[in-house]
């Protein structure tokens, strides 16, 4: 999970500011599957695109690398991530035991103010995926997250928000690397049927109906470790 970190002595606020836009930008990227894993990170290339310094570039990348989004490799720079099945099956662990609790929180403080946002968000979920193209897939991806956290935000635990925050980016790494169908990115049917649970305040059916759900999306990874081919037979077939 995240761990604590601190701002280089050598940048000032502005700098801090620029580095924590550039950290939120690759960080939308990365998660909107825009980014794909193992992409290379140039600093230079990033400084470009945004106008600043490597130092401001290093700090934004290390927050990234703190949220396991990002890995440094000595003498050859950075990358988005690329979680391992076994990290992948852990942050599926991870979310079982966190979202449970979460949806038991949330139903003690859901407002009809909250209930009609989230019938709003699922009608976006709807819109994008009735619509074509890897622009409309993102937008979905996204969409399907956002469910999960606006849960989070609900439940009023920010340490457990900032904790979904991260699982739902570093799931996202994962679906990107390991999902089949492209369902993974969560059912909207389960969404609405957690969202009545939730409305009735049945917290049990709520419960079941999330654990079911993380693992329909586990579900849909090939996480199984496959022997790599010999150079002579990876050309030849």
């Amino acid at each position: 999970m995240n761990i604590a970190h601190k701002t280089p002595a050598n940048l000032d606020a502005n700098q801090e500011d620029r580095a924590q836009a550039i950290r939120d930008s690759l960080r939308d990227a990365i998660v909107d599957r825009r980014l794909t894993p193992g992409t290379k990170l140039s600093e230079a290339e990033v400084g470009t695109l945004f106008d600043v310094s490597r130092t401001v570039v290093r700090y934004a990348l290390q927050m990234l690398a703190f949220e396991g989004l990002v890995r440094t490799e000595r003498n050859r720079g950075a990358f988005v991530s690329i979680p391992t099945p076994e990290e992948a099956r852990q942050i599926f662990a991870s979310r079982r035991l966190i979202e449970p609790g979460i949806v038991a929180a949330a139903v003690e403080r859901l407002t009809p103010d909250d209930i009609e946002a989230f019938r709003k968000q699922l009608d976006e979920e709807v819109r994008f995926m009735n619509e074509r193209g890897p622009v409309a897939r993102r937008a979905e991806i996204k969409a399907s997250g956002d469910f999960h956290l606006m849960l989070a935000a609900v439940a009023g635990n920010g340490i457990l928000q900032r904790f979904m925050d991260e699982l739902v980016a570093r799931s996202s790494l994962v679906v990107a690397l390991y999902g089949r169908s492209g369902v993974s990115s969560c059912g909207h049917n389960e969404h609405s049927a957690i969202l009545d649970a939730l409305a009735n305040k049945d917290v049990p059916r709520a419960s079941e109906l999330m654990l079911h759900h993380i693992d329909h999306i586990e579900a849909d990874l090939d996480l199984r470790v496959k022997e790599g081919l010999a150079l002579r037979d990876a050309l030849s077939s």
